[in-house]
């Protein structure tokens, strides 16, 4: 959907967006109870929905994020990529949020406010260590930030993974914690496992998008491709978020519901967390000079973890009824209703911090 800058300057942006769009936070919420109520009350519907799974990979969840990223990587431009690739204060800025300031931020917090709760905090710093790669997408492309610098960026977190992933994790995990005087844990990944995720995840939903604008708009041309193409599958990258959070917290409803306590205990360095990585992330971009959409992108890939990894991870290492895997479960709990409500902080920043309405176009 798009608006003239006539338009956007005098309606409020609820008002140009779908009633899908308008009402997403709602639906969000809703998708969380739901999952959160059937994985409680369905016997057995969290172990038959874990069962689908190759390669420890849940299909279901799977399938939703591929639906999800789709559409969103088929709007990229591609050809527009070196602009991206040519923003050294873009590229340096996210690699020194990403992979330097993230986890160190996640691996105090954890040890603040989590001291007594060994098993929580081992999570936490493995949230803290998986990078986003998938969902941030959605959260950038509904703040109106930069699709292209968004896939650039995701790609380069996806390779920082891959290499990265089992040396920090053995960092924050034994040898920090052993130079500062504290308990020491051990992280148990393979470099497959990682490659597998960042694969599936990222690799598969981004050749398809590559490849069906390539070939649409050799066959269609561009204006065809974006103006009546896009629309129609637009769509389903909300619909894919829907049934991905419905089908994640059905897989761990009775986990999170019999554990209220713990879950809040859990959350309270989560929120601080993505508040800071957020806007500490924005404020840098503008401090730097970079325009809103790019800005915005770099907010929402330092804030966002990927947490089908971190889950994934902590499972493997410590069991699917740990303490490490509850707290990398509550990650998406508190991850989407706090990122999509900072969707629309971003929308009113930009007006009050960049001077400009936000546009709408999907």
């Amino acid at each position: 959907m798009s608006a003239t800058p006539e338009t956007q300057a005098d309606e409020p942006v609820a008002k140009k967006l779908s009633t899908l769009d308008r009402f997403l936070a709602v639906w969000i919420l809703a998708a969380m109870a739901i999952g959160l109520g059937a994985g409680r009350l369905i016997p057995g519907l969290g172990e038959a929905l874990d069962a689908i799974s190759v390669d420890g990979v849940s299909l279901p969840i799977a399938l939703g994020l591929l639906i999800m990223m789709y559409p969103v990587l088929a709007k990229v431009r591609y050809d527009r990529l070196g602009t991206v690739t040519g923003d050294r204060r873009l590229l340096i800025s996210s690699l020194v949020l990403n992979w330097v300031l993230g986890p160190a931020l996640m691996f105090a917090l954890a040890w603040l406010l989590l001291p007594d709760l060994p098993e929580y905090r081992t999570g936490l710093i493995i949230v803290g260590l998986a990078r986003c790669i998938a969902m941030v997408i959605i959260w950038n492309d509904l703040a109106c930030g930069d699709r292209e610098a968004a896939a650039v960026l995701v790609a380069i977190n996806s390779v920082f993974q891959v290499v990265a992933f089992a040396g920090l994790g053995w960092f924050y995990l034994s040898v920090l914690p052993g130079w500062l005087g504290l308990p020491q844990a051990d992280l148990d990944v393979s470099a497959w496992q990682i490659a597998n995720s960042v694969l599936i995840f990222l690799g598969i939903p981004l050749v398809a998008g590559y490849l069906t604008r390539r070939f649409g708009e050799k066959a269609k041309g561009r204006q065809w491709y974006e103006e009546k193409f896009i629309p129609r599958i637009g769509p389903f990258a909300l619909y894919g978020l829907l049934f991905t959070i419905v089908i994640l917290f059905a897989l761990q409803g009775d986990a999170i519901t019999s554990r209220p306590l713990d879950v809040a205990r859990i959350a309270l360095p989560l929120l601080a967390y993505f508040a800071i990585m957020w806007l500490g992330s924005l404020a840098l971009g503008k401090a730097i000079g970079l325009g809103y959409e790019r800005a915005a992108t770099l907010a929402f890939t330092a804030a966002g973890n990927n947490f089908e990894l971190a889950i994934a991870v902590a499972i493997a290492t410590f069991g699917v009824t740990s303490g490490q895997a509850l707290a990398g479960v509550v990650g998406p709990l508190i991850e989407v209703p706090v990122l999509i409500g900072l969707v629309y902080v971003s929308l009113a920043l930009r007006r009050r911090w960049w001077g400009a309405r936000a546009s709408i176009d999907r």
